[in-house]
């Protein structure tokens, strides 16, 4: 019998003074069973880094979903989609493969990949050369220093707040606060 999902919850307010965008995200987070605690969170870092584009790129008509992420590896871990069902953007976590950037670029808009854990420099070193003709493509490096701190705010009801200001990002929960600042590769 497989494992079913863990279910977490999470209120998530979000200031970003950066883009002028202020508002609360009452989330469900389904946690595969071979999900870690840490690609989750990194899931929810991504959402408040990119919130701002439900109003800066679709004017406030679209819908910002985290896609089914482990479970089916052709969803993305997040997604920006219009009214029209157009994928505006696009999110990945953790270090894909060329091919699954590649068909990403090829349904979105725009594709975000969030790179992290010890391992995330040698799979830069060696997919960056072959990233270079997807011009829809962002990749973001989130240090190691705050992955620890970020996985302990983790819990099945989270209270959670971020705040942006200068490409940094205050992550803070019950147990509480961690400082990201990513760092843009590509």
């Amino acid at each position: 019998m497989a494992l079913k999902s863990t279910i977490y919850k999470a209120m998530l307010g979000i200031a970003d003074i950066d883009h002028g965008y202020y508002a609360d995200h009452n989330l469900t987070l389904a946690r595969h069973p071979s999900e870690t605690d840490e690609r989750m969170m990194v899931r929810l870092v991504a959402l408040a880094l990119h919130a701002h584009e439900l109003q800066t790129r679709c004017g406030g008509d679209a819908t910002l979903a985290f896609g089914a992420g482990l479970c089916d590896p052709d969803d993305p871990d997040l997604h920006l989609t219009d009214y029209t069902g157009a994928k505006r953007l696009w999110v990945e976590v953790g270090q894909p493969d060329e091919r699954a950037l590649t068909k990403a670029c090829s349904k979105s808009e725009a594709v975000a990949c969030y790179a992290y854990g010890p391992a995330a420099e040698v799979w830069w070193k060696g997919i960056e050369t072959k990233l270079t003709r997807l011009a829809k493509l962002s990749v973001w490096r989130l240090p190691n220093e705050a992955m620890a701190p970020l996985t302990q705010l983790a819990e099945r009801s989270m209270q959670l707040q971020a705040t942006l200001q200068e490409g940094h990002l205050m992550f803070s929960g019950s147990k509480g606060t961690v400082e990201i600042e990513p760092l843009r590769w590509r």
